[in-house]
């Protein structure tokens, strides 16, 4: 990090004192939030994009869209505001390398190490397609490294902001992302979340071979090679990445976003598998893409993309020569006639004969998988022309990952292309310890019930009694603990997007602390602090919020704190003309301090009744204040 010269305070608020990473569209800088007292990530948008009012009303809605996102696996996004013409956004501070500086410096990651990477991306995908977030920017820059070894995913708001034919063409921006193009994106049609899989695909492979699928001399060329070429396999550039790793990453980077994965959970689930020695489900597009086919003259061997439902056409011979017209050959002969009558005939016997040849040819019989591994299986079926449909689960007398059954059953003859669905066993029966994941992600969830061989199912539920962390499971059934067979599906309660729970109570933290506490619940600590006096929080620590604490709340609800100014001035009571222990136990229950004073003259003495006081009744004076009591004489 680069120290400012000159620092500049944003809304009053953000007090920059670094500069962290500059980039296409913006600077990033770290800031000190003066009314928080916390260091944050503060991204200033350049002035030339700030002047697009089209592009500045984007960038509002999507930043909005973005704060809402409240997951362990994506950069926080707190604020976003203008100083001075000057657009900027405010987002949780992170403290490590983007995977971009982990790849320029490892060139390439071990495949667990890559799978465990794709895994969180994944898991931050899927929690923002849920709440209809595409990101449409997933790179290598855009996926941050925690010191601790989390993964985070950053620039929601502005990747969706500059998704615009404007935004396109802007320097920077293609150059730093045609790489991670997926086919549609560069196309220009309309995308979905499965875009941001086959982006999530590239930076795998990246990963693994040390480079993108494609690479060429501009990004229009780059952008065209997605569309139209087939990518390099892995294990041709890396050896070491295993097949099953290969499978996944190459059905990621499918054309077609019908054959890739259809959600971010499914390639979670997959990468979870390979990480965990599970058999992966990957395997029709990757065998697929491998195919290749020798093109006749030509010097090497192309791979040609797989296409469904084919049928080959057979050649027909072009003479040479020139044309003759056959209506100006005064001299053919009626033999000649017959002869061509014949062969027209007889060319239209091959022919049918050919076409229903091909037509016979056109069914494949389901090959028998059964009791080989889903690997193999998988296989199998792809060379035979088939496709894998939906797999599913079941105990058997089978190792786990082992083929029980398929839909159509082995033998059956079928067009290519059909789909075979897939039961794969799950092992036998056996008693095991039901893991504890209350409280967990439902990713590390579904990771720890199945290392144990157990389903799961999630229940959403509108409201919950407790303060919740978003996205973690909220109770399970059976207990963590319990003992039940493997197959068991567990039931695992989360809430519901938009579901409620109560603000949790921070009184008596101090500023920071309460802003972490609250968004480590989903909330979003408010610009628009107050004061009020305390006489039993310390000045400076949250003494409520607003709103208070219990109140029922969706996830992403701006709370304001209620900050301590210190104690509140005490009302001095009026203790003239009470006896001395009267007057003293009303002083000390008033917060107060008293010093008892006699100035008899000689010869006198103390009546015991307090004569005058100081300060006197009815002021307002500081909690401990001493108050001189003046004893009356006689």
């Amino acid at each position: 990090m680069e120290p400012v010269v000159a620092p500049r305070t944003f809304s009053n608020r953000y007090e920059v004192t670094h500069l962290i990473a500059r980039g296409g569209m913006a600077q990033v800088y770290r800031a000190r939030d003066t009314r928080l007292g916390r260091f944050v990530a503060l991204k200033v948008l350049f002035p030339e994009l700030s002047v697009d009012r089209t592009f500045v009303e984007r960038f509002r809605r999507e930043a909005q869209a973005a704060a809402n996102l409240s997951h362990h696996n994506i950069v926080a996004v707190y604020d976003w505001g203008e100083d001075e013409g000057t657009y900027f956004i405010v987002m949780e501070l992170i403290t490590g390398n983007s995977l971009a500086t982990a790849l320029r410096a490892e060139r390439t990651m071990p495949a667990t190490r890559a799978a465990t990477i794709g895994a969180q991306v994944a898991s931050a995908l899927a929690y923002a397609h849920r709440n209809g977030v595409v990101h449409r920017d997933i790179k290598p820059g855009n996926v941050l490294l925690t010191d601790d070894g989390q993964v985070k995913v950053t620039d929601f708001g502005i990747a969706q902001a500059v998704s615009t034919e404007e935004g396109l063409t802007m320097a920077g921006s293609v150059m730093g992302t045609a790489a991670y193009f997926s086919p549609e994106q560069a196309e220009g049609v309309l995308v979905d979340g499965r875009s941001d899989l086959y982006s999530l695909g590239v930076v795998l492979y990246e990963m693994l071979a040390g480079r993108p699928p494609y690479v060429g001399d501009s990004p229009v060329a780059v952008a065209s090679m997605h569309v139209r070429n087939d990518p390099p396999l892995l294990r041709d550039l890396n050896p070491a990445v295993p097949e099953s790793m290969e499978r996944i990453v190459m059905k990621a980077l499918a054309k077609s976003p019908d054959d890739r994965y259809q959600t971010a959970d499914e390639l979670r689930a997959d990468l979870l598998r390979f990480t965990e020695g599970v058999p992966v489900h990957a395997g029709e597009v990757a065998a697929a893409v491998a195919a290749t086919s020798v093109v006749a003259g030509a010097t090497a061997t192309q791979v040609l993309p797989a296409k469904d439902n084919t049928m080959a056409v057979p050649a027909v011979a072009v003479m040479d020569g020139p044309m003759t017209d056959v209506a100006t050959n005064k001299k053919s002969s009626p033999q000649r006639t017959w002869i061509a009558i014949g062969l027209a005939v007889l060319l239209a016997l091959i022919g049918f004969f050919v076409y229903r040849g091909l037509v016979g040819a056109s069914t494949v019989a389901i090959p028998n998988v059964v009791g080989q591994s889903i690997n193999v299986a998988t296989t199998d079926l792809v060379n035979a022309g088939l496709k894998v449909g939906d797999v599913t689960f079941a105990n058997s007398t089978l190792q786990q990952g082992f083929v029980v059954s398929t839909d159509p059953k082995a033998g059956i003859s079928v067009k290519p292309g059909t789909k075979v669905n897939i039961v794969e066993s799950k092992g036998p029966v056996v008693p095991v310890v039901v893991p504890s994941v209350q409280g967990q992600s439902v990713a590390a969830a579904e990771a720890a019930l199945h290392a144990k061989g157990l389903g799961y199912t999630t229940v959403a539920v509108q409201s919950w009694s407790q303060p919740v962390v978003p996205g973690t499971v909220l109770t399970q059934q059976p207990a963590g603990g319990a003992t039940a067979n493997t197959g068991t599906t567990v039931q695992l309660t989360i809430l519901a997007t938009g579901g409620t729970y109560p603000i949790p109570d921070v009184s008596g933290q101090n500023q920071a602390a309460a802003g972490g506490t609250l968004g480590q619940y989903g909330l979003t600590v408010g610009t628009s602090s107050t004061t009020q006096c305390s006489g039993s929080i310390a000045s400076g620590n949250v003494v409520s919020t607003s709103p208070p604490a219990g109140t029922p709340v969706a996830a992403g609800t701006i709370v304001n704190l209620v900050v301590s100014s210190g104690a509140c001035p005490v009302t001095v009571p009026n203790v003239v003309g009470l006896d001395v222990n009267t007057a003293q136990t009303q002083i000390t229950n008033a917060g107060l301090q008293y010093q008892d004073v006699t100035n008899c003259p000689l010869g006198q003495s103390s009546t015991g009744i307090i004569a005058s006081q100081s300060p006197q009744a009815l002021q307002k004076v500081q909690p401990g204040t001493v108050i001189q009591l003046y004893l009356g004489c006689q």
